[in-house]
């Protein structure tokens, strides 16, 4: 990126954007069985890892993965007996997986390096723990998506999935019941405040998890697109349709916008159109929790051809989490 001092057009970078902890892993897992492989390890055609679903929600990500020799399959039956009994590694997604897929996993005597987020993984638990002490468990998540596919997994017959405010007309529970409601992490505060105000009215007695399950990254990335929408006329959020944190990043961002410009979500810079900038002078960019900062730097340098060369940044705090590998590969 290239800077420059006093020119009107301007740039506002959120920070932090980006990869968040949980994503850096996942990829890193990835890439560690790559780096690992030799040609010997693997007969003939067998790959050097496998990985079910998207290791995170970024489809450049996943292709540069898949260059590189890693083989994505939807469910574990599409993985062959001879790669299972060679050993190949199946690596499970940020996302984290329901209890019937580990089971299966295990049946087929799968070597299994687990990816899932750590706060992913503390909110499966969580529900384990409320099961077991006899609660009814409600969920606030996105229907499909593949962590509440995952959390849900663990207890169907006790965890509720909601994500719209019409949805807890559909529950029902007795009055004193043990009951308590979890969430999503790649939900923010904000975006369940209502849902949550909805549920405290038709059920007061329903409790709260001892720990918020909102991830930090997903609330930190959306409290600087905030601030940085605040001083913009328009904002590109990188990331990809399918990811719950970068759509959600466009929203908010629309949100602090208002009247003033136009929020827009691409996958990269070949998706930005000219007409957008029309009128423009600044320009705020964030981008979605599994997006490489190179994704970002070629919005920057796109934009750079429309003389937006003055770069600044929308600081709100510094991050510092990181975490181990999945213990597979440690």
């Amino acid at each position: 990126m290239r800077m420059a001092v006093g020119v009107n057009k301007r740039i506002i970078l959120a920070d932090p954007r980006g990869f968040c902890a949980g994503v850096d892993r996942a990829i890193l897992a990835v890439r560690t069985i790559l780096k690992a492989a030799r040609p010997e390890s693997a007969p003939g055609h067998i790959p050097p890892v496998y990985v079910r679903r998207q290791i995170v929600h970024n489809r450049h990500v996943v292709d540069e993965l898949a260059g590189q020799g890693a083989v994505f399959v939807d469910e574990l039956d599409e993985i062959p007996d001879d790669a299972v009994q060679a050993g190949i590694p199946v690596v499970f997604s940020a996302h984290g997986v329901s209890p019937t897929v580990q089971e299966e996993a295990r049946r087929r005597g799968m070597y299994i390096v687990d990816a899932t987020c750590p706060l992913v993984s503390k909110v499966h638990r969580e529900v384990l723990r409320f099961v077991r002490d006899g609660y009814e468990i409600v969920y606030i998540g996105h229907r499909g998506h593949d962590e509440a596919i995952g959390v849900v997994g663990e207890s169907p017959e006790h965890v509720h999935l909601i994500e719209h405010e019409d949805d807890v007309d559909s529950l029902h529970f007795q009055p004193g019941s043990k009951l308590v409601m979890l969430s999503q992490t790649t939900l923010s505060v904000d975006e369940t405040a209502d849902l949550v105000a909805v549920l405290k009215q038709r059920f007061p007695w329903i409790e709260e998890p001892p720990s918020s399950d909102i991830c930090y990254a997903t609330q930190n990335r959306q409290t600087a697109v905030k601030a940085m929408a605040q001083r913009s006329d328009c904002v590109i959020i990188v990331g990809s349709a399918n990811s719950s944190n970068s759509v959600r990043l466009m929203e908010v961002a629309q949100e602090s916008l208002g009247e003033r410009g136009k929020a827009h979500r691409v996958d990269d810079a070949g998706e930005l159109k000219t007409e957008w900038f029309d009128g423009v002078d600044t320009v705020g960019i964030s981008s979605g929790a599994s997006v490489p900062d190179e994704l970002v730097s070629g919005v920057v340098d796109w934009l750079s051809t429309l003389d937006f060369t003055d770069i600044t940044y929308e600081e709100t705090v510094k991050e510092n989490m990181k975490f181990v590998l999945p213990a597979a590969l440690r």
